[in-house]
């Protein structure tokens, strides 16, 4: 069969699960809409919390990007890894031991004041849309190559599925879709990944693949890679461009920006005890590391099969994956100098001797641009794996971005409906008009959602950076210092969220919209770090805005202390 009909089977039935799950577990209440009830158990929260935290950047777009970018793509792989670690040891067990299942509403009643929980409904929002922008985008991607439409009709699709299923069941609908989607993802991350490590170094678990040696020689799988690129003009693999204050401060924001993403935290209210929402944290550190250890040897193996079945090859007899990512136009191929050959390479080499040489070829510049958000989905195509894998890989792709972006409209949704109405502008509300409001407000969330899906500002990897940017620079120091600083006051609080969020996003607004692409490069950067960055520098600024505020100002009541 085809990989269309493949498809449709595979991604049909996943639908059908989800849909299933959604109806038979349509949330009733409002605690069953904000919370699942409280009754989930540990390890079904564990899965859907990696369900949730591992989102369509982590399944499609990280490897991608380490493809891409080589060692300075570990940032992510860092980051990631280490902000989940952070958020549940240091913050989980004590904002549920607070008692309150939203940020906001933790802030709300941390800070004593409705000012700080409207900052925080603010922060929230900002932070999950532009999250959710990355997750719709990639869901358009899946679809544009897999069900042969455009990207823009591909986010419709999607938006409509997310759509039943958050608006219906709530998070208890999302939690058992979650539990679902994260076994799919991790059977279709994992089925290419041990074919493609047999193919290529014999070994049966891919993480042992990626430092193992090529089949049949006596080379390393990496050694090869780093000469591939050498051979190319670019620098080597396992080398990195970035400064190391650049990647320690990227690495940071990931970090910590991932501790305070709200969609993350509120799953730890869904289980019964403090107790399970450890464990859960302990079940989801192992689902997450199954993926997160393997993404390496993806991007290695999908960049070598890339490069040795594309680069100074007859564009006439490019394979048929080459191909059929051209009809998206996420492959692109402009024969330069009219040769018929495609010349893959670094066109801004500074090696001036590789340079002359591709000059006395008779090169160009270079012939070949691949969208480093399909280097997952395009992998087992490239290995000419059977078409159920390449579908399943598309089945896969799909429940990570829907899964992340139901937790999201979640979050949108309960600080419209909880946060905003319930709390400030119409208190008395019944559950039932809150329920009603939280669905209308996902509602609106998904179309608002999906326009930014079709006009992301980034590919997905970046988009997501910025977002975690953006929470380590607003939530990550209110709840950390809410915790275990207890003279910060609403004054120091308010004042820090505002100042480190409008400092954030000023700085990434100025490199990544406000002035050239060729501008925003290290020199001009403050203190070398990148936008992807500059969320470490917006927390710093925060935590000294929100103490220094706190000291000119009068200590809060005494009873807000104890909490």
């Amino acid at each position: 069969m085809s990989i269309l009909i493949w498809t449709y089977i595979i991604v049909g039935l996943t639908f059908a699960l989800y849909i299933g799950i959604a109806i038979w577990s349509r949330a009733g209440s409002t605690k069953e809409f904000y919370v699942a009830g409280g009754g989930v158990s540990p390890l079904a929260n564990g899965m859907a919390t990696a369900a949730d935290w591992m989102s369509a950047a982590s399944f499609i777009s990280m490897a991608g990007i380490i493809a891409a970018i080589g060692y300075d793509g570990s940032v992510y792989l860092m980051g990631w890894t280490g902000g989940y670690v952070l958020l549940a040891l240091l913050l989980a067990p004590y904002l549920r031991k607070f008692g309150k299942f939203t940020v906001p509403d933790f802030v709300g009643e941390r800070y004593y004041s409705q000012t700080a929980r409207l900052v925080a409904v603010f922060c929230a929002l900002f932070v999950s849309f532009t999250y959710v922008a990355g997750q719709m985008r990639g869901v358009g991607v899946v679809f544009s190559r897999f069900l042969e439409v455009q990207i823009e009709w591909g986010v419709v699709i999607g938006m409509c599925i997310v759509f039943f299923y958050a608006v219906l069941g709530g998070m208890k609908g999302i939690t058992y879709t979650q539990v679902a989607q994260y076994c799919v993802l991790i059977f279709a991350y994992m089925v290419p990944a041990i074919f493609i490590s047999l193919q290529m170094t014999d070994s049966l678990f891919p993480q042992l693949g990626f430092g193992a040696k090529v089949a049949g020689t006596d080379l390393y799988l990496l050694d090869k890679l780093d000469g591939l690129h050498k051979e190319l003009g670019f620098a080597a693999y396992t080398d990195g461009a970035k400064s190391m204050i650049d990647v320690f401060a990227i690495t940071v924001a990931l970090m910590v920006g991932t501790a305070g993403l709200p969609h993350v935290i509120v799953r730890f209210f869904t289980v019964p005890r403090v107790k399970d929402a450890r464990i859960s944290a302990g079940y989801a550190l192992i689902f997450i590391a199954i993926l997160y250890t393997t993404a390496p040897a993806i991007a290695a193996f999908a960049r070598t099969n890339m490069i040795e079945s594309v680069s100074g090859k007859k564009i006439s007899e490019m394979p048929s994956w080459v191909q059929n990512w051209e009809k998206t136009k996420l492959i692109t191929i402009e024969d330069k100098n009219g040769d018929g050959i495609v010349q893959f390479y670094n066109e801004k080499s500074k090696d001036a001797a590789f340079l002359a040489s591709a000059e006395a070829k008779g090169w160009k510049g270079n012939e070949l641009t691949v969208d480093r958000d399909i280097m997952v989905l395009a992998n087992p195509e490239i290995a000419q794996l059977p078409n159920w894998v390449i579908a399943l890989v598309a089945a896969g792709g799909l429940a990570a971005a829907l899964s992340t972006a139901a937790g999201l409209l979640l979050v949108i949704s309960t600080s419209i409906a909880h946060d905003l109405f319930k709390k400030i502008v119409m208190p008395d509300i019944s559950e039932k008009g809150e329920l009603v409001a939280a669905r209308v407000a996902a509602a609106v969330a998904v179309v608002i959602a999906g326009y930014f899906g079709i006009n992301p500002p980034g590919f997905v990897a970046e988009v997501v950076a910025f977002a975690f940017g953006l929470a380590a620079a607003s939530f990550f120091p209110a709840i950390v210092l809410g915790i275990f600083y207890k003279r910060l006051n609403r004054e120091g609080a308010i004042a820090g969220m505002v100042i480190g969020l409008l400092f954030t996003i000023g700085y990434i607004y100025y490199f990544k919209f406000a002035i050239p692409k060729e501008e925003n490069i290290a020199a001009n950067w403050l203190f070398g770090i990148s936008p992807e960055g500059i969320g470490t520098i917006g927390m710093i600024v925060n935590v000294v805005v929100a103490l220094v505020v706190s000291s000119l100002t009068p200590p809060h009541r005494k009873r807000y202390r104890t909490l």
